[in-house]
């Protein structure tokens, strides 16, 4: 499985950076990361990262809590690039199912991600209110889950047989945790996992031997030690 890497991210300059790696083949982002990038304009911040990245997919995520202004707040953002993927939860902050957003932004043609995502049933709701053909990304939250002792790779692995119906959908392994991560979503056949910078970097230095592996790891325990002239 050929699985596209996507980068988390919401800082200018490491987008300009990670846009020019053939590795990265799209951007995700979220509140929560533009405000940490020091984002004051919401709309403005999102057309910044449009200006620099024209062409790779760009998930831009609503942020109401109430039905109609997530559909507003949806129509809006969807106008900003033909890139662009509107982010939408599966839930609001009331646990209420956001099916009526998702199937009325699936009408109107606009490329949706559905994120937040934790289990097949979620999943299977998506499928139930979305068409054939418009795009559209369901975010299964893999390491978060794990964070609270849940094995998600059953419910990934169910996701992607349910979804195999629908060509237009992609499940993305969200939140990871480790690299490697990225071999287990390519075993698993996910389509996209969105993955920060540091990370990505990582991954293009895989293939390493354990042998150089080794060595390095013992030359840098050496080298700290020198550095603080430890002696017994």
């Amino acid at each position: 499985m050929n699985t596209k890497i996507y980068c988390d991210i919401a800082e200018l300059n490491q987008i300009r950076k990670f846009n020019k790696k053939k590795i990265v083949k799209g951007f995700t982002t979220n509140p929560s990361l533009m405000r940490k990038a020091g984002a004051k304009n919401y709309k403005n911040y999102s057309k910044n990262i449009l200006k620099i990245c024209k062409k790779k997919p760009v998930s831009l995520e609503v942020f109401g809590d109430k039905f109609n202004e997530m559909i507003e707040q949806g129509l809006k953002i969807s106008t900003w690039g033909k890139n662009v993927y509107v982010k939408i939860p599966v839930v609001n902050s009331k646990g209420k199912f956001t099916g009526k957003v998702i199937k009325e932004l699936n009408k109107k043609k606009i490329k949706l991600n559905i994120t937040a995502v934790y289990n097949s049933n979620q999943t299977k709701k998506i499928l139930n209110v979305i068409d054939k053909k418009t795009r559209v990304i369901i975010s299964i939250f893999v390491g978060r889950a794990a964070d609270v002792g849940k094995d998600p790779i059953p419910e990934i692995k169910k996701s992607i047989s349910i979804s195999k119906k629908f060509s237009n959908v992609e499940i993305l392994w969200a939140s990871v945790r480790e690299p490697y991560n990225f071999i287990q979503s390519k075993k698993l056949g996910c389509s996209i996992i969105t993955i920060p910078p540091s990370m990505i970097e990582k991954i293009e230095k895989f293939g390493k031997s354990y042998k150089n592996l080794t060595i390095d790891t013992v030359k840098a325990f050496l080298i700290d030690s020198k550095k603080s002239k430890f002696r017994i």
